[in-house]
C-alpha cells in the first residue's frame, strides 16, 4: 500500500504523546497526537490507512472505553493499548475488544515498531476484506430482480425446471437468465456460484 499510514496516538502525558508521535514519523508515518478521548473524537480520522495508539488511564472516558466505542462510531481503526499501569483485567478487557497489542510504560522502541507494523498490517487486511466485499456487492446489484430469483434457485439446489415452475417462467427462459447471471458474476458451474453465494452471506450482502 503506497499510502502514508496515519498513527493516532491518545496519551494524556505530553512528553510522552510528543515523543511518539516525533519517533513514528521518524518511521515514516504520519502521526497525530490527542491529549484526551473528546480531543481524538472531535477530530474522528478519515478513511485513511493508519492504526490508533491508546493510553489506558486518561482524563474523561478511559482508553477502553474509547476502544469500545469506536465501532460504533464507524471507526474500525486496530488499536494498541498502552499503560502505565498494567493488571490482567485490563489487559484482558482491551484484547478481548480487539486489540492488537497491549504495551506497558515505558514504551520499548523495538515493541512498538513491531506491534504498529502489526496493525498496519491488519489494518491492510480489513481494507482489503472490505473492497472485495464491495466489489463482490457490486456485481450481485447489477443482476436484474428475475436473476436474482433464479440466483437463489440455484444456489437452493434447484433444477432448472423446478426454478421454472417456481417463478412460473418457461424452462428456457431460466437457462438464459442462468446464463445471463453467471456471466455477469464470472463464473462458470454452480459450485462456484454456491462460494460465490457463501462469500456475499459473509459480506452481509444477500
Amino acid at each position: 500500500m503506497s499510502e502514508v499510514a496515519v498513527i493516532h496516538v491518545v496519551d494524556d502525558d505530553e512528553s510522552l504523546r510528543m515523543a511518539l508521535v516525533r519517533l513514528l514519523e521518524a518511521l515514516g508515518h504520519e502521526a497525530r497526537g490527542y491529549a484526551t478521548t473528546g480531543d481524538f473524537l472531535l477530530h474522528l480520522p478519515e478513511d485513511r490507512h493508519g492504526c490508533v495508539l491508546l493510553d489506558v488511564q486518561l482524563p474523561g472516558p478511559s482508553g477502553l472505553e474509547l476502544q469500545a466505542g469506536l465501532h460504533g462510531k464507524g471507526v474500525a481503526l486496530p488499536v494498541i493499548v498502552m499503560t502505565g499501569h498494567p493488571d490482567v483485567a485490563a489487559s484482558v478487557a482491551a484484547m478481548k475488544a480487539g486489540a492488537v497489542d497491549f504495551l506497558t510504560k515505558p514504551i520499548d522502541r523495538a515493541a512498538l515498531v513491531e506491534a504498529v507494523g502489526h496493525a498496519l498490517r491488519r489494518d491492510t487486511e480489513r481494507r482489503a476484506a472490505a473492497g472485495a466485499a464491495a466489489a463482490l456487492k457490486r456485481l450481485f446489484e447489477g443482476l436484474s430482480p428475475i436473476e436474482r430469483n433464479v440466483f437463489d434457485g440455484i444456489v437452493m439446489g434447484r433444477l432448472n425446471k423446478q426454478i421454472a415452475d417456481d417463478l412460473r417462467i418457461a424452462e428456457r427462459t431460466v437457462k438464459l437468465h442462468r446464463a445471463r447471471l453467471m456471466e455477469k458474476l464470472g463464473v462458470d458451474s454452480a459450485a462456484a456460484l454456491g462460494r460465490l453465494a457463501e462469500r456475499l452471506a459473509q459480506a452481509g450482502g444477500q
